[in-house]
């Protein structure tokens, strides 16, 4: 009986052993509601900081008055897409009536933008507010903190202790099997100017670790022009009437080659240093689709300085290259904001850039990329199978590094091609070709080092409603049976791969969550750049008012026919009137230029 009872209580305090020392964690549920912050207490307890989320409760999930109530009025994400997306009668009335519009525009503005923290809060290393935190630049900020260490899956509490095999992952549900076009008709002038824009501020640097960044700038400043810092741009500034060096070739104005700007760039031992051309960003030899951007870039720079020149000239050859280089930096954004974001909405309602919408709300001029935003906008399902200029077709092994295309055809015949070609659609899944799928095998396996948390997360973080079932998310049964079973538990579903699988809306590019969280990341750094702030937002600042006009008058058409000889097609979409020059891509790519 004795040794019955010491068995009993033995086995007794190993139980209680094993119960103290397998604790979890609490924040790793995830119980803080409605943006509420978790703070671990003692060993096993926590609380809720509801501060002014409009919630109160143990877990803020208890809503003041005034929050039922705006609860209840705002509308569904889903019905905003439907009215902006359709009766175009009605949009059509209210862009005619300046004083709705820009009230709508100021609310698209500041709602979005309120859901990015400024200042910012976490980074990759601190899931806790931090002075080094804040003020270490190298670090991309992150808009929810790490999943913690110590919890029991790697996602939290729910799902499996191992995430799936990545390979498999992006294999079975991301690789194309047949080309997949986008339903809004976007074009590969879109797809290049996405890479070409976006890598700017999307410069992760490895060497330090996926959470860092190399683009100190956090935003707009066209470091992919004139480099990322000062002793680069010297090197391609010209220094005479504000101008960036130049080459022609062929009656074609081009970057110059590495042989007269032996700047670090990145292309293969095998390429003559003549046809290296010397860009601002050492990634963009990669693409003869970056290349043409890059040029005309640099056109448009030496063309304003020669505006500037003419109206202004007892200026320097340094307040020639700074103005110019804030109008292209005012360009930029109009053309983002008014004819590329305009696009990827695909919504009636006409966005403008006016940053005077701003000047009466509390905004700050200042911006860091968050490595979430950094993932979510790796759209490589843009890329086609092959590329094709003018009717000559070229597979991805001959298409990088190929300087001659652009040397050859020109940049009038490359904007007039690419705009032809449909790019395909990003939302659904099974769209990435095989060339590039290391990409995303990557970007998943970066995203598992950064302890991202589930998708549904930041679903809720940007006051979406959760996915309840892997069915609701990818809205087929099959595919989110496998998903299922791969994951275990909707909870458990990835940031990035969840973006790509998400059903996309009707005719659409992509579904509601990259809609939803797209736009705020996108519009915070576009209005929260130094020049849409009052004391830069005049025409003095971009030398009187020709300069400002540049800016105020800025589209793409404008940037392309202004710096070629003969205007092409131009646009983000592929026009209405022709065959689609993507439908050529079936057949054998040419080996040869």
């Amino acid at each position: 009986m004795e040794a019955t009872r010491i068995i009993f209580l033995l086995v007794l305090l190993c139980f209680l052993k094993m119960t103290v020392t397998t604790a979890i964690n609490p924040c790793c549920y995830y119980p803080c509601q409605n943006r509420g912050i978790c703070v671990n207490i003692g060993k096993d307890g926590y609380e809720c900081d509801c501060t002014r989320t409009g919630y109160y409760g143990v877990n803020c999930s208890l809503p003041y008055f005034w929050s039922r109530i705006h609860k209840f009025l705002k509308p569904s994400p889903s019905f905003m897409h439907h009215l902006l997306t359709h009766y175009q009668w009605f949009w059509n009335i209210l862009d005619g009536i300046s004083f709705i519009r820009d009230s709508l525009m100021r609310y698209v503005l500041t709602a979005r933008s309120n859901l990015i923290p400024s200042p910012p809060t976490y980074n990759s290393d601190y899931d806790y507010l931090s002075w080094e935190g804040y003020s270490n630049v190298t670090y991309f900020t992150r808009l929810l903190p790490p999943v913690p260490k110590d919890c029991p899956t790697p996602t939290g509490t729910k799902g499996y202790k191992e995430l799936p095999d990545v390979k498999f992952l992006a294999e079975e549900f991301l690789l194309r099997r047949q080309f997949i076009p986008d339903p809004q008709g976007t074009n590969l002038m879109f797809a290049f100017f996405a890479q070409h824009f976006t890598h700017q501020f999307f410069r992760t640097d490895f060497n330090k670790g996926p959470g860092f960044t190399k683009a100190l700038g956090h935003g707009v400043d066209l470091s992919h022009i004139y480099g990322d810092t000062l002793e680069r741009q010297h090197q391609l500034r010209l220094f005479k009437d504000g101008k960036l060096k130049y080459q022609v070739v062929n009656g074609e104005v081009l970057p110059p080659s590495m042989k007269d700007v032996p700047i670090r760039m990145k292309y293969p031992d095998v390429l003559p240093v003549e046809k290296r051309l010397a860009i601002g960003n050492d990634l963009f030899g990669l693409l003869p689709g970056l290349m043409m951007y890059a040029t005309i870039w640099l056109r448009e720079h030496n063309r304003v300085c020669d505006i500037l020149k003419h109206e202004h000239p007892t200026w320097n050859d340094e307040q020639l290259f700074q103005t110019t280089r804030l109008i292209l930096i005012g360009e930029t954004i109009k053309i983002v904001i008014e004819d590329y974001v305009q696009h990827l909405s695909g919504y009636y309602f006409k966005m403008t850039f006016n940053p005077e919408l701003l000047f009466s709300e509390h905004f700050q001029y200042r911006n860091r990329i968050a490595v979430e935003f950094n993932h979510l906008y790796h759209w490589h399902p843009l890329m086609p199978d092959c590329f094709v200029v003018k009717g000559q077709e070229f597979a991805y092994e001959n298409f990088i590094f190929n300087v001659d295309i652009l040397m050859k055809f020109g940049v009038e015949a490359l904007v007039e091609s690419f705009a032809k070609q449909r790019a395909g659609r990003i939302g659904g899944g099974k769209n990435i070709n095989k060339n590039i799928l290391h990409v995303a095998i990557n970007l998943i396996e970066y995203g598992r080092q950064l302890r991202f948390q589930p998708f549904n997360q930041y679903r809720k973080q940007f006051g979406l409603t959760p996915y309840k079932s892997f069915q609701e998310l990818t809205g087929e049964t099959e595919l989110a049976a496998k998903l299922e079973k791969l994951y275990g538990h909707i909870d458990a579903m990835e940031f990035y791969p969840a973006l790509l699988l998400e059903a996309p809306y009707e005719n659409a590019i992509f579904g509601q969550s990259m809609v939803e969280m797209g736009a705020p990341f996108s519009l915070k750094g576009l209005m929260g750049n130094p020049i849409c702030s009052p004391d830069y937002w005049k025409p003095s600042t971009f030398g009187g008012k020709t300069g400002f006009d540049i800016v105020n008058t800025a589209t793409l058409k404008k940037l392309v026919c202004h710096n070629v000889k003969n205007c092409p097609y131009v646009a983000f979409h592929v026009p209405h009137n022709i065959d689609d020059e993507s439908e050529r891509g079936k057949k054998e790519p040419s080996t040869e230029l």
